[in-house]
């Protein structure tokens, strides 16, 4: 007898919203939708031929079969729509960044473990070919002990992109360049090469004054508890088009680097007895109109959370995971202000 589909609901009505509902629909059943713009869920709600809701609260009260809310406010909503989710006995999937310091993301965890419910992150990338494949040869040892590791993150967000929202840009909702844009490259870096020891950090506004209340480029020196060293170059400022997103690895027994412009591509690969070949295309990047996020590997992600709930698989991204990506960087954005 076929298992019945996990039932979801959906916060937040934007365009990485409209992402999710996509999956929902191919892994489960999307029964309602919220958005405190009741335009854009009620757009939603018919597209999607579900209800729709202009309160989380009401979402929740009345929709108690469902299984599992998909999170995608802004950032400094997380927290807080995570935890009354969680009260209402579902489990939770929330986009990145999973909050915007570490006691939100612990109290996230403290309410899951209260509630014996999971917290699902979105970290995609992590489903990209040459992160897969890269991960598997760390995991053997094939470059040996780990050096240095470079990550380089050359985007453009222009002013329009922070103008067109009420959110982006602001310090309590979008919480930094490195939450926004590039937590999922972070996420990667402790995924890869580990738990960061040490940091010295710069940060500027360098173009973006008059439309963001943080910085648009920053300079990052990391030391790792395994001994390697590494560094971070990020900015916004790319000229009119995003330029790179790579991470490249020097080990003992060999080097590689994993670019493009969202962690797509083997860029170079020279590793002693040892050559990745046969990697599959990876999906296209996210398309927002006049930019482009990081890859789109949502579907994967849905695919983990019917595996988890219902074939008791393992996460693939669990809510400490999360909680480290956010320390991090927390922890470069007080080294840019010491």
């Amino acid at each position: 007898m076929q298992e019945e589909k996990l039932r979801f609901l959906l916060v937040g009505c934007g365009r990485i919203g409209s992402r999710h509902a996509q999956n929902i629909i191919n892994y489960g059943q999307l029964v309602a939708v919220c958005d405190k713009d009741h335009t854009k869920s009620d757009a939603f709600g018919k597209e999607y031929r579900c209800k729709s809701y202009d309160d989380i609260s009401d979402m929740l009260n009345n929709e108690c079969d469902a299984n599992v809310v998909s999170i995608c406010t802004p950032n400094g909503l997380h927290c807080e729509h995570t935890i009354i989710s969680l009260q209402k006995g579902l489990h939770v999937l929330v986009e990145k960044p999973m909050a915007l310091n570490i006691i939100e993301c612990g109290d996230m965890i403290k309410e899951a473990e209260k509630h014996n419910k999971r917290i699902f992150i979105v970290k995609q990338n992590r489903f990209n070919p040459p992160v897969v494949a890269v991960k598997k040869i760390l995991e053997q040892k094939k470059l040996g002990r780990i050096l240095s590791v470079q990550l380089n993150c050359f985007w453009n967000r222009d002013k329009d992109y922070y103008t067109s929202s009420d959110w982006k840009g602001t310090l309590d909702m979008d919480g930094g360049t490195l939450f926004t844009q590039f937590s999922h490259f972070i996420d990667l870096l402790y995924w890869l090469i580990g738990d960061v020891k040490k940091i010295s950090a710069f940060g500027v506004n360098s173009n973006h004054k008059d439309s963001i209340s943080f910085e648009d480029n920053g300079v990052v020196i990391l030391e790792f508890y395994s001994g390697t060293i590494g560094s971070i170059h990020y900015t916004v400022n790319s000229y009119r088009k995003n330029m790179e997103g790579s991470i490249t690895i020097f080990g003992e027994k060999g080097t590689i680097k994993i670019g493009g412009e969202y962690l797509n591509k083997l860029d170079y690969q020279n590793i002693e007895d040892f050559t990745i070949t046969d990697l599959p295309e990876g999906n296209k990047p996210n398309e927002y109109g006049g930019y482009q996020g990081s890859m789109s590997n949502h579907e994967k992600v849905y695919e983990n959370i019917v595996d988890v709930l219902q074939n008791r698989g393992s996460i693939s991204t669990n809510a400490f995971e999360g909680l480290k990506t956010v320390e991090i960087i927390q922890r470069i954005y007080e080294a840019t202000r010491s």
